[in-house]
């Protein structure tokens, strides 16, 4: 699409036992207080899994490994744009993450 900007985001889907975490968008970002999985944008340069691990170890304070892409998805809105790339990842040591640059971060069920 021309005139059309494109935002590549990547996010980690980290299971533990029987629950993935999610995080919560802080109240100054856009669409606040929506629950996600960990992730952001990829910076011009850098590759997906690059992306993944500075986003999730800025937001939840702990280091990945990257998997497999486990789905796509483009989002278009007014002006831009998204396409998003789902991850599998694991967390590296046992190491629990904490909010770091979001509102909250928990562990959830699948339903």
């Amino acid at each position: 699409m021309a005139g059309v900007r494109h935002v590549r985001v990547v996010a980690a889907v980290i299971a533990h036992d029987d629950s993935y975490l999610i995080t919560q968008r802080r109240p100054s970002a856009v669409l606040p207080g929506l629950w996600e999985f960990p992730g952001g944008k990829v910076e011009e340069g850098e590759t997906d899994l690059e992306a993944l691990k500075r986003e999730v170890r800025e937001r939840v304070g702990v280091e990945i490994e990257g998997g497999a892409c486990i789905g796509r998805r483009t989002h278009d809105y007014d002006g831009y744009s998204v396409d998003l790339a789902l991850y599998q990842a694991t967390i590296q040591g046992d190491v629990e993450p904490r909010a770091v640059r979001v509102a909250d971060c928990r562990w959830v069920k699948s339903s």
